[in-house]
């Protein structure tokens, strides 16, 4: 760690670790949103002093109740500001510099010309007080570290994904959707306007944070644009950065506007930024959730950047579409080589079975030796083939709604999966598509399934095309990072320039 990342971790500690707070908002005479942040961040395990802060009331919530900042027995890491935008500056004025991050639910500072004026003596209020702040129009910051939550249930042990996103509502997508499909998260904030700290602020601190591997952003407008790329190339994608760009469109750069208040961009320079700092940039919620999973889950091997997968499982139709797709995507479709076909074929699988890439084994085959079969199909798959990656794909319900086929086969089918993975000493990017029909009895087998593989580090998706364009995401990070890392070592060889002449 640098002398500036350290800086980094020890300024933005007391926002994701933090040891007081106080909730500005909170009633004991009706049900607010701090109500509810004060609850979920209680429930959360939160063990430090919590200082609800009301004009008049004596406890809120069991808690002692305090009529300003200022009047808290102690120096206050993070407070939550859940009051009408008008009220906001003079609560902060009465701090006394004892706060060190407000995080400013209300809108009205800078959606229209009359919040100009508002947001102007927001900041200059944050200013005296030596206090940083996020929002305003934002919703709340997540960090399961320091034992703080928006959102009810949500996880306690931390993981590896960081996430910022200047909508609230897209937040609550990410913490809610994104913990059902397994991501966890080393913190999620929701920065709004974006007044003061904006996502380059937290880019910066995510890159030095050794706890977040990836960061992933949901970004509307960036008004210092240039900081936000140059942070980006000096990183020379270090660590994957996926975003999620809300006004690509001249129609979405109007609803942005009225959203955040602040211009989107153009879409072309988006598109040179993923170009030259190799960030990801995906159109939708699902697409942004199918990527973190796979660079949460996967291992880049930047000695051998891969181009190309190789897809095994049961659908004939499923395996011409992926084709198609990996074709658009620009990804290698390799026909197997020979030593691989040889060990494909010593598995004497039944007839209708197609030796090739993608490889068509229908449920006859897959249900070989009661799903066993799974561990050495894979296995010979990434010894013979050492494929750049392999894509795993059951169509459940032809197991799961077949009376002739054992109920273990298909648990056998995912174990057997996970054993090639484990025993693969190459530990060649492995992922699992398991195909429902929606069905809730389906669904249900489907849920632990994921569990287990993600446990594993076996990142799963809904759909071939979603874990195929997820794939293609990671194996264009590989090949960005790869090409850095050779330029690097070629610079520090190059032996220096000798001017001509002089003295």
């Amino acid at each position: 760690m640098t002398p500036d990342d350290a800086d980094l971790r020890r300024d933005f500690r007391p926002l994701f670790e933090p040891r007081a707070i106080a909730i500005v908002g909170a009633s004991n005479t009706g049900r607010t949103r701090a109500n509810d942040v004060l609850d979920f961040t209680r429930a959360m395990g939160f063990s430090g002093p919590i200082y609800p802060i009301h004009p008049s009331a004596a406890t809120i919530h069991g808690l002692p109740a305090y009529r300003s900042l200022a009047d808290c027995p102690g120096e206050i890491d993070y407070a939550f500001v859940a009051i009408a935008a008008a009220r906001v500056p003079d609560l902060l004025a009465q701090a006394s510099g004892r706060v060190r991050y407000a995080q400013i639910m209300a809108s009205g500072f800078g959606e229209t010309a009359e919040g100009e004026r508002l947001n102007q003596r927001l900041l200059e209020v944050a200013r005296s007080q030596r206090m940083r702040l996020i929002g305003p129009n934002c919703l709340g910051t997540y960090s399961p570290r320091g034992r703080i939550t928006y959102i009810r249930d949500c996880p306690t042990e931390a993981g590896s994904v960081a996430f910022v996103s200047q909508s609230g509502g897209i937040s609550t997508d990410m913490l809610r959707r994104g913990v059902q499909r397994g991501l966890r998260y080393s913190g999620v904030v929701s920065v709004g306007n974006c007044a003061d700290l904006g996502p380059s602020d937290f880019l910066e601190y995510f890159l030095a944070d050794p706890d977040t591997h990836v960061i992933g952003f949901y970004l509307e407008s960036l008004p210092d644009g240039r900081r936000f790329f140059e942070t980006l190339r000096s990183a020379s994608a270090r660590k994957p950065v996926v975003i999620l760009k809300g006004g690509r469109t001249p129609q979405g750069q109007r609803a942005a506007l009225s959203h955040t208040g602040a211009l989107a961009g153009d879409d072309r320079l988006w598109t040179a930024l993923s170009r030259q700092t190799g960030a990801a940039i995906t159109s939708s919620v699902d697409e942004l959730i199918d990527a973190l999973i796979g660079f949460q889950c996967l291992r880049a091997r930047f000695d051998r950047p891969g181009d190309g997968v190789f897809v095994v499982g049961n659908g004939g139709g499923a395996s011409v579409l992926a084709t198609d797709l990996m074709s658009r995507l620009g990804m290698q479709v390799r026909a197997p080589r020979d030593d691989a076909r040889k060990a494909l074929e010593a598995l004497e699988l039944p007839a209708g079975t197609s030796i090739d890439n993608p490889m068509d084994t229908p449920s006859g085959a897959l249900r070989m030796h009661d799903g066993h079969v799974a561990r050495a199909l894979l296995s010979a798959i990434a010894r013979a083939e050492r494929p750049d990656a392999i894509l795993f794909h059951v169509n459940m319900p032809q197991f799961l709604t077949n009376p002739s086929i054992p109920d273990a086969v298909f648990e056998n089918l995912v174990d057997g999966m996970l054993e090639a993975r484990r025993s693969d000493g190459d530990m060649t990017p492995l992922a699992l598509t398991l195909r429902s029909d929606g069905s809730e009895p389906i669904d249900a087998r489907k849920r632990p399934a994921r569990d287990r593989a993600l446990a594993a580090g076996v990142p799963v998706f809904d759909e071939i095309a979603n874990a195929l364009v997820a794939l293609a995401h990671f194996q264009r990070y590989e090949r960005f990072r790869h090409r850095r890392l050779a330029a690097e070592r070629k610079a520090s060889t190059d032996p220096p320039i000798r001017r001509q002449g002089g003295t």
